[in-house]
């Protein structure tokens, strides 16, 4: 595995301004925020994607999300709302290959937003994607 600066802050070995942390999981802030407040939560045992994140670490990492959501509003930041965003794969956009959930408060005015363009697809079109993903699930009922 290449040097995860994600790994040496969950180790103590880099430097970051940590939130919250437990047997499982750390939360810190992000040094390059959208907005003010902007975290980063982490599972301790390395995951470079989805596909390899433990489905319990994925929960826990979502529980602190939300721990920190109800802190953001609370806390001076007062986010008026939060987003929750996680990037799987370089063309999801992720940048640092340790899986990670961003926590974005967000204000009235802010600037942030996602610029894409939703599309209206046929419903035929949506039932036969529908179709194909629900066969790749497998019988398993992890979740």
């Amino acid at each position: 595995m290449t040097r995860c600066v994600f790994c040496a802050i969950v180790a103590g070995a880099a430097e970051s301004s940590v939130v919250y942390e437990d047997e499982h999981t750390v939360a810190f802030m992000d040094i390059r925020p959208l907005t003010p407040g902007h975290l980063l939560v982490v599972p301790r045992v390395h995951a470079a994607d989805l596909s390899e994140l433990d489905p319990g670490a994925g929960g826990r990492m979502f529980r602190v999300g939300q721990r920190l959501a109800r802190a953001l509003r609370d806390s001076e930041v007062d986010a008026a709302g939060v987003n929750f965003f996680l990037a799987d794969g370089v063309e999801a956009g992720q940048e640092v290959f340790h899986v990670h959930l961003h926590v974005i408060p967000r204000t009235v005015g802010d600037g942030f937003g996602i610029r894409a363009r939703p599309t209206m697809p046929p419903r035929p079109d949506l039932d036969y994607l529908a179709g194909s993903i629900r066969g790749r699930l497998g019988s398993g009922r992890e979740a």
